[in-house]
């Protein structure tokens, strides 16, 4: 049983015949901020007040004369400015309790209207081992849709595996090609990791070198506009506009030029990765696959 939804309902009743709409109202109804206070905490009666013209204490009141409440909560009582607060009843939670105890759902009622809940678990790389993030995103996400499907709604889960078919192909070629024997047969998966981080890194070179001439061209196109512009802002102050897109634009430029930098020195700094990038041309190809 949903406490909450009971008194607010019990608070429902009392208001028919006072406001347009009740419900609004009785969502004013909440558990309370602090202990001492009670369990539950009305805060209807200020809002009521330029709409019924009189005090909040009055209005207070009147809704606790109106209320029938006794066999859920001890006396209402009135506090500050028109505040309701409400303490439960030994007894009642005594009676909920043995509601519960036998109830199969716990007392946990479906909900009104159902609604559909897309649910997306870890979605490891099928590639790489996983890891205890993954374990993690899949408990809370198991755990979310239990809990929904036992309320009532629609579930569908997905867990994406992504685009495997070119990591798999990665592996599959590093694996033909750059195999360690002896560390595959002690450790098979650490193995496979290596060997696709490998081909990635191959990979990533490869691509880098093909594409650096035409981003380095591009850089070079972006400074002599910003060249042009901040010699046009010199003299023209609408220009400024012009040259703040064209610095971002020369900042984007040289952020993509020292990417593929930093792809080409990791490789052409190892002797033996460079050979190998060298002696397999085609895994540029692969990557774009």
């Amino acid at each position: 049983m949903q406490i909450l939804a009971l008194i607010r309902d019990r608070f429902a009743q009392a208001l028919v015949g006072w406001v347009d709409d009740p419900e609004e109202h009785v969502q004013r109804i909440t558990p309370a901020r602090d202990a001492r206070h009670g369990d539950y905490q009305a805060n209807i009666a200020m809002p009521l007040q330029k709409a019924l013209g009189r005090k909040p204490q009055e209005i207070a009141q009147q809704i606790i004369d109106k209320l029938s409440i006794d066999d859920i909560c001890h006396p209402p009582e009135i506090a500050g400015p028109g505040f309701i607060n409400l303490r439960l009843r030994d007894d009642f939670l005594a009676r909920q309790l043995e509601t519960v105890a036998r109830d199969a759902r716990q007392g946990v009622t479906t909900v009104v209207q159902s609604r559909t809940f897309v649910i997306d678990y870890s979605a490891p790389n099928v590639a790489k081992p996983m890891h205890v993030g993954h374990i993690r995103s899949t408990v809370i996400g198991d755990a979310l849709a239990r809990v929904l499907r036992f309320l009532g709604h629609r579930v569908i889960s997905d867990n994406h595996l992504g685009d495997w078919g070119t990591q798999f192909g990665m592996i599959i070629y590093g694996y033909k090609h750059f195999v360690d024997e002896a560390a595959f047969e002690t450790e098979p998966v650490a193995e496979l990791s290596r060997l696709y981080r490998l081909v990635q890194q191959l990979i990533g070179y490869q691509s880098a070198i093909e594409k650096l001439p035409a981003a380095e061209q591009k850089l070079q196109f972006a400074r002599e506009k910003l060249a042009q512009a901040t010699t046009a802002a010199q003299s023209d102050a609408a220009k400024k506009k012009e040259l703040k897109s064209t610095e971002k634009e020369v900042a984007a430029a040289t952020e993509v030029v020292q990417a593929l930098t930093e792809k080409i020195d990791a490789v052409a700094g190892d002797v033996g990765l460079k050979a190998l990038a060298i002696e397999h041309p085609q895994l540029e190809q692969c990557g774009s696959g």
